[in-house]
């Protein structure tokens, strides 16, 4: 089958001094990344690169991130994105989670990532031998992303080559993108929207720029980026990120010149609710959908004016079926709310590693031809005017500024504290809508701070996943089957 490497190198036969990459370190053409991608493609062949080989990346955004992720999927195997910006201790869980038998990265960076598996330096001489071109195998593995776990541990998702080409054209056909779409590459490596923002837009022969990520978490350098390069399109930004642009004041239109805004990760009822669709001068569009199948599901333009009562996200993309089913998995009527299940081409393999996860939340689809398998999103919804409508979780999985977050994740971590005897994370929402965490702990907490509790927690936590308040308690307030009372918790009780 094909794959985006083998278009970027159409788009290199055919136009090989068209911009493919702005970033930090200057301009590169689509005949340069092309050659690049080949070059690193012979490294990963001469090492044993093959279907079903993980290849761990671990670079800062550039050049090379985006052409490693191509050449391994030129190979026929499968990457893992790493964003090197985290804590050591979870990008090595993140490595041996994902099954990674090789780990591409910068002399640099090599000394400190201690992966445990060989280290290909893509800043050293490769081979110079010709690559012999070998059909890729649709059902082989193309990624492995990682989701919050219930048990505090992440979860490696694996997703195949034919589930990621087809969401690609798909979502390079639905946005209209082409050679003259500007995209800005706002999502981190490390997580899927990533690559959405990386290679949709290669596909279609667009510009994909890239800067220094601080740049774009201050608004006044994120709009400055967006005047300077001509921006046209976003493909992963957040309500939250949406609801803080908005919310700065001075005069000027950040989004200037953007004809597409495509928003996702956490509803996006509370930013139109509060009038933010009036920062969006082009099209806004609402996606939907988990890790677990290939980033996104539904769709929705949100119209002008909208509607801030509906949480719209909207319908399935070509290939994917969704289903509103009960407790038994049969189907509700239109306007009932039951348990979201995803099928279709996005649906992933599984979870790597935990199989009896897997067969938890990949079932067979009832109502779907013999084989044909539905996720168990834990999302709630319901049939209505427009499409699907989201009405919450089944479960304590919350999204902090569009990451999915189990509390759990958050827990282990605090009860490793030598000081803490019981830890409990619920989320809350502040009076903009935001959802945040806040910790409740017990133990001898006098003389610890928050800030020695946040230096803890930062040694194997991202910043998405840090709470925002810490509570002493001298119990925990506990149900009558003697668990802790995490309703009572979260709507700010202690007894």
């Amino acid at each position: 089958m094909r794959t985006i490497a083998d278009d970027i190198a159409a788009h290199a036969a055919r136009h090989p001094d068209r911009v493919a990459l702005t970033t930090p370190a200057g301009e590169v053409t689509y005949g340069r990344l092309a050659a690049r991608i080949e070059e690193i493609a012979r490294l990963l062949r001469a090492h044993g690169a093959r279907p079903e080989t993980v290849c761990a990346v671990a670079v800062e955004h550039g050049t090379d991130a985006v052409a490693a992720m191509a050449a391994v999927l030129r190979c026929g195997a499968a990457f893992l994105t790493l964003d090197v910006g985290q804590p050591r201790e979870r990008l090595t869980t993140f490595v041996r989670s994902a099954g990674a038998h090789l780990l591409l990265t910068h002399t640099a960076l090599a000394p400190v990532l201690d992966p445990g598996v060989p280290v290909l330096a893509l800043d050293r001489p490769g081979p110079t031998t010709t690559l012999q071109r070998a059909p890729v195998d649709p059902r082989a593995l193309a990624y492995v992303s990682h989701t919050s776990g219930s048990t505090g541990r992440p979860h490696a998702v694996l997703v195949e080559h034919h589930a990621l080409d087809a969401y690609l054209r798909d979502t390079a056909r639905a946005f209209g993108l082409g050679p003259d779409t500007v995209a800005l590459q706002t999502a981190p490596l490390g997580y899927d929207a990533s690559i959405r923002d990386t290679f949709a837009p290669l596909l279609a022969g667009a510009r994909l720029v890239i800067v220094d990520r601080a740049r774009l978490l201050r608004p006044e350098e994120f709009a400055r980026t967006v005047r300077e390069h001509r921006v046209t399109a976003l493909l992963s930004t957040t309500p939250s990120f949406l609801s803080h642009l908005a919310a700065q004041p001075g005069p000027g239109d950040p989004l200037a010149g953007v004809t597409l805004v495509a928003s996702s990760g956490e509803s996006l009822r509370p930013f139109l609710a509060a009038g933010g669709r009036a920062l969006v001068p082009g099209r806004l569009v609402n996606q939907y959908g988990p890790t677990e199948c290939t980033m996104t599901t539904t769709r929705h333009s949100v119209p002008t004016p909208p509607d801030p009562s509906a949480d719209l996200v909207g319908t399935p993309r070509a290939g994917a079926v969704v289903r509103v089913l009960d407790g038994d998995l049969a189907p509700v009527a239109d306007g009932t709310v039951g348990e979201v299940y995803i099928g279709g081409a996005g649906v992933a393999r599984g979870y790597g590693g935990r199989p009896s996860r897997t067969a938890e939340c990949f079932v067979p689809d009832p109502c779907g031809p013999p084989g044909a398998r539905l996720y168990r999103t834990g999302d709630l919804g319901w049939w209505g005017p427009g499409g699907l409508h989201y009405a919450g979780r089944t479960d304590r999985q919350v999204k902090i500024r569009g990451y999915r977050v189990d509390p759990a994740e958050i827990e282990g971590p605090l009860l490793a504290h030598p000081e803490v005897t019981a830890a409990v994370v619920t989320p809350h929402t502040d009076d903009r809508g935001r959802v945040y965490l806040v910790a409740h702990l017990t133990g001898d907490l006098s003389g610890t701070t928050d800030a020695q509790l946040r230096g803890h927690l930062a040694r194997t936590l991202p910043p998405h996943l840090m709470p925002r308040r810490f509570l002493r308690l001298d119990t925990l307030p506990t149900t009558r089957g003697g668990k802790a009372d995490r309703r009572l918790l979260a709507t700010g009780g202690t007894a």
